[in-house]
């Protein structure tokens, strides 16, 4: 395993659980997180995040890719909890959470996370060379392609297949984000950080 990535990965699953501190603080949750304890949490949403990454690296020596997998599913987590931060941490300031101040917050959160997730994937998933200008013009298209593609399937099984209530809401988020991690992760390898012809 590259020592200098597992630096990375570590730190990376460290500020992932800072990045969650904000979002609890600022929800009502179940008995049993409230039991464990925000910092508990935090630092168990790390210690899971470097878990997945280790095991990717290590079945990356058979399967080459499920390195960079592990890498992306790293900086996605990353990027998922900075979005809530953000979102989380304006709302909690301003008291705001409904209306057209909420939709704005929410716009500011999803900016932050993808301009962040620009960078690490350019930077230390992909490791792309290429100039930054209309590579990052095709990542931000396939991110928000991917955030139509969460929200629409999202919408399909809460209004469509399920029948309502926070479980059927959870599922739905799930399979979002299991089909947008999929299509990120192609568009980001074959579109926008598709390695240059010599």
């Amino acid at each position: 395993m590259n020592k200098k990535d597992l630096i990375i990965a570590a730190i990376s699953a460290f500020v992932i659980g800072l990045l969650t501190i904000p979002t609890i603080n600022n929800l009502p949750l179940p008995e049993a997180f409230v039991a464990l304890g925000t910092n508990n949490v935090a630092l168990l949403l790390g210690a899971l995040t470097m878990t997945g990454y280790v095991f990717a690296q290590i079945l990356g020596k058979k399967i080459s890719v499920f390195k960079q997998i592990g890498k992306f599913a790293v900086v996605g987590v990353l990027n998922t909890v900075l979005d809530f931060a953000v979102l989380n941490i304006l709302i909690s300031t301003t008291g705001i959470s409904e209306g057209l101040y909420a939709v704005m917050f929410a716009g500011i959160a999803f900016i932050t996370a993808v301009i962040n997730s620009y960078y690490w994937n350019k930077y230390w998933t992909f490791d792309s060379s290429s100039r930054a200008g209309k590579q990052f013009i095709q990542f931000f298209v396939v991110s928000l392609v991917g955030f139509g593609l969460n929200i629409g399937v999202f919408s399909l099984i809460v209004d469509f297949i399920g029948s309502g209530g926070a479980t059927w809401a959870n599922i739905g988020k799930l399979a979002g984000t299991i089909v947008t991690l999929t299509w990120n992760f192609l568009g980001y390898k074959f579109i926008v950080f598709k390695p240059r012809k010599a």
